[in-house]
């Protein structure tokens, strides 16, 4: 019996060829692939500005320097998200927060963010920065978020590193609402690069700031040289940067899926649309859908419905792993994690993100996925409930 994995990159010989053009290039690194790949992603998502980075937490990082975040702010995100969603703003030294979720949609709750915004500025400590996160693909409610931000002067930093092709209010997702935008190309992700990330921004400021950043804060632009006239060797560290470069071998893979990126969702939405079939008789909670939205289907996250059935969670992960069906939950909250306890966090500051937890299971599903393999994924979900 073959393994079905939660998640599968999807790889072809077009992809393999654009890899092996770099190879055979002068450019392996800080080449024009990348520039390609950069203006390429920008098009698709409606945005003025893409920088290519090393992955999407790196893209974290310099977002949040860029955006001022440091010693002494406040960062705030959704519990249900991978830990480089807050990690980012201990590296720059600043606080963090989390805000409950919705338990439908699984992002941000608007109005406990609302709520905790009322109480923080009665209290004086309101947020710099607050991150958003498209979980599973799903986009946020970002109007409602912008109409917060405007009043209580926060920043959008949205992770979206989950939804790359996805849209929201009838725009790509990154191209309106959030002042910077970061997306992930992780192995798993909707496009790939093995690792890697995009910063999308529409101001030209701080691409500006974003793109020294990603390169040690060193520039050979003859217009923002302070010493004018050095030489065509020269170049300047004008800020403290780190080494965030992506390769030129990874942009051209990115570049090469991106051509694809519309084909692969158009099947992660089928096997979305079949999982819901599928399902449809069996005590679960399946994804929510959104009219003013479209998910890019990276995750399928069920909840087991406690209401409707006395198989709790572990007991159905358990028997998909012993049928080598790769399940997989998303996300274990960021505030229970050890680190996050030794912060002061508790499992109970943020109820419906454990909620969601205890329940939650990811099924598998990736473009080349077959109707065989999503058949036995269904199959054994019944058997299990049945029994």
């Amino acid at each position: 019996m073959t393994f079905i994995p939660y998640s599968r990159q999807n790889i072809q010989q077009s992809d393999i060829d654009a890899v092996i053009r770099v190879l055979q290039s002068e450019y392996l690194t800080q080449g024009p692939a990348i520039a390609r790949f950069e203006q390429a992603f920008g098009r698709r998502h409606g945005v003025k500005h893409a920088l290519a980075v090393s992955n999407a937490t790196a893209g974290l990082h310099i977002a949040c320097v860029a955006l001022g975040l440091g010693p002494g702010g406040l960062l705030w995100t959704s519990p249900v998200s991978f830990v480089a969603s807050s990690n980012c703003a201990l590296y720059c030294g600043a606080d963090i927060d989390f805000v409950d979720i919705d338990p439908a949609t699984r992002n941000m709750s608007i109005p406990a963010l609302e709520a905790k915004l009322v109480q923080a500025e009665q209290e004086g400590r309101l947020p710099d920065v607050v991150v958003p996160v498209d979980f599973s693909g799903l986009p946020a409610d970002l109007k409602q978020i912008r109409a917060l931000a405007d009043r209580y002067g926060f920043k959008i930093l949205q992770d979206a590193s989950h939804a790359a092709g996805a849209s929201y209010l009838g725009a790509p997702v990154g191209s309106a609402w959030s002042d910077i935008t970061i997306f992930s190309f992780h192995a798993v992700k909707i496009v790939t690069t093995a690792e890697g990330g995009m910063v999308t921004t529409q101001d030209d400021a701080l691409a500006a700031k974003l793109q020294l950043l990603r390169s040690h804060g060193i520039t050979r632009d003859a217009a923002l040289l302070q010493k004018k006239d050095q030489g065509g060797w020269y170049y300047e560290q004008q800020c403290l940067g780190w080494n965030y470069r992506i390769t030129d071998i990874q942009a051209a893979l990115g570049h090469s899926q991106l051509e694809r990126m519309e084909d692969m969702q158009v099947q992660r939405i089928a096997r979305a649309n079949r999982y819901d079939l599928q399902l449809a008789e069996l005590p679960v909670i399946k994804p929510a859908r959104l009219a003013d939205r479209l998910s890019s289907w990276h995750l399928y996250a069920i909840e087991i419905d406690e209401q409707r059935t006395k198989v709790n969670r572990r007991q159905v992960f358990d028997a998909l792993r012993a049928a080598q069906i790769g399940a997989n939950v998303h996300y274990i909250p960021i505030h229970t994690q050890p680190y996050y306890a030794s912060l002061g966090f508790r499992p109970e500051h943020f109820p419906k993100a454990m909620h969601y937890y205890e329940r939650a299971l990811s099924l598998p599903l990736f473009p080349a996925m077959t109707d065989e393999e999503q058949d036995r994924v269904a199959s054994v979900l019944k058997q299990i409930f049945s029994n």
